[in-house]
């Protein structure tokens, strides 16, 4: 008998502090503002807010950040009982700046970082055999022991029958050269059903020149559907049998942090709301998907920071006009 899946998305990751960038003191000190985040944290926040069960495997050290960070999650009901706090490490912590655009520039103070210090004895199992889809992204690859905890949580989730999510997220200071980093977020992609990647990371990935192309080649590589976010021209849906390319909604940008993150927490929401297989959904289901993912990242930007800024179902109902 197949194992009840009481979570619709359990995700892994790096769960840290955005520092970001917040302006001057009066003696012209640059200021920056705590805002709690992570890429998995953020996507979950997002299906979290449109009503979905969630958890969230990782963890942060034994300090006033890990702690706020937990606090952070509980409050937007994430279930945090896989969340280890290690009183040896530092919670890892990422300073952004913002130019004109709203587009970030990092600096990490990771070395190491708690979320890096995962250890596979330290997973909850129940979560990856009760969860729909399992997430994770590349930033758990760059260190041991999270990158062999990472792949063995893939595969136990995997062959419990788990949706395989992937999010590959390039942040160059954190690998030792961008072939590397190259490689190792490749090395993984034959074990991932859906894919969310960036304009860039798409060709970096896959030497091509040209978006469609990019996604041609990670289909050829058994992804089930990838979707390349565009930034302010919105994203690309690729299947074996279409691919399309949804406008974004056009709203003033303030702040990119969780942007992508918010999109997809705004896709497999309505992925799951469909209730199809990947493979199953009609093409009018995955534009639906798509459209709603775009919401939830336009009203994203709007805001500063990850977490704070992603929307409540009330908004994106409203910029959907009812449509969810």
């Amino acid at each position: 008998m197949d194992k009840v899946k009481r979570f619709d998305i359990v995700a892994l990751g790096e769960l840290l502090i955005d520092f970001t960038d917040s302006g001057r003191s009066p003696d012209g000190m640059k200021l920056f503002e705590q805002n709690p985040g992570g890429a998995p944290a953020n996507m979950l926040t997002a299906a979290s807010h449109m009503g979905f069960k969630t958890a969230f495997i990782g963890k942060v050290g034994c300090d006033m950040h890990g702690s706020f960070l937990i606090d952070t999650l509980r409050k937007e009901n994430i279930d945090t009982k896989a969340i280890i706090e290690d009183k040896d490490y530092f919670t890892t912590l990422a300073f952004v700046a913002l130019d004109e655009n709203g587009e970030r520039t990092f600096s990490f103070a990771r070395k190491p970082g708690a979320d890096t210090m995962l250890r596979e004895d330290e997973i909850d199992i129940n979560l990856l055999e009760e969860c729909k889809i399992f997430h994770f992204g590349s930033l758990s690859l760059t260190d041991e022991p999270s990158c062999s905890a990472t792949l063995f949580a893939v595969k136990t989730a995997k062959n419990s029958g788990a949706l395989i999510s992937y999010d590959p997220n390039y942040r160059a200071s954190l690998w030792a050269d961008q072939k590397t980093a190259t490689d190792k977020m490749r090395s993984v992609i034959p074990l991932v059903d859906v894919m969310k990647v960036s304009d860039e990371e798409s060709l970096m990935l896959t030497g091509c020149t040209d978006y469609f192309e990019a996604a041609d080649k990670l289909l050829s590589s058994g992804v089930k559907l990838v979707s390349i976010t565009l930034g302010s021209d919105g994203v690309i849906i690729a299947r074996s049998d279409k691919m399309e390319k949804f406008d974004a909604f056009k709203v003033e940008c303030v702040d990119t942090t969780g942007a992508g993150d918010s999109f997809w927490g705004g896709f497999l929401s309505r992925f799951l709301s469909v209730g199809n297989a990947i493979d199953e959904m009609s093409w009018d289901e995955v534009r639906k998907c798509a459209r709603s993912g775009n919401a939830v990242a336009a009203l994203c930007v709007q805001k500063r920071g990850g977490i704070p800024s992603i929307p409540s179902r009330e908004e994106v109902t409203e910029i959907l006009k009812g449509e969810i």
